[in-house]
């Protein structure tokens, strides 16, 4: 057996905050969306093999009651994820991100990275980080 990908999934209160950053920003491809109503209710993004997935609370709270899905995949109020990005060039990445919710603009760790954490549209915490070149 082998895990041969995993793709994190983001629970939002709305996705559409989020396209400017990935795919406007970062060159993410939208390849998956499927409306809820008047909004998006799922949504992903894809590129370069990379791929990060987002759904609404309210989609996941219709597919919990309609499609017979245990309560537990019930998202927790106030429950957010942290991505961690490796990439080649900060600098370029911090070019992209001006005026969005820089946290850290810069950092340079125990470990050698020098990084930049955001908040991205939909409240969760994401960091790039450019290791030294070997």
């Amino acid at each position: 057996m082998s895990v041969r990908k995993m793709t994190p999934v983001l629970i939002v209160e709305r996705i559409e905050p989020s396209i400017e950053l990935w795919v406007d920003r970062l060159g993410f491809e939208k390849t998956i969306e499927l409306p809820e109503g008047d909004h998006l209710g799922f949504a992903a993004f894809v590129r370069e093999g990379l791929e990060i997935m987002y759904q609404t609370r309210e989609s996941v709270e219709t597919e919990v009651r309609t499609a017979d899905l245990p309560k537990a995949l019930l998202p927790v109020e106030g429950n957010r994820a942290t991505l961690f990005c490796e990439v080649s060039d900060l600098k370029a990445i911090r070019e992209k991100l001006q005026g969005l919710d820089i946290l850290l603009p810069y950092r340079k760790t125990a470990y050698g990275a020098e990084e930049l954490w955001m908040k991205e549209p939909g409240g969760h915490i994401v960091g790039f980080a450019e290791f030294p070149k070997e």
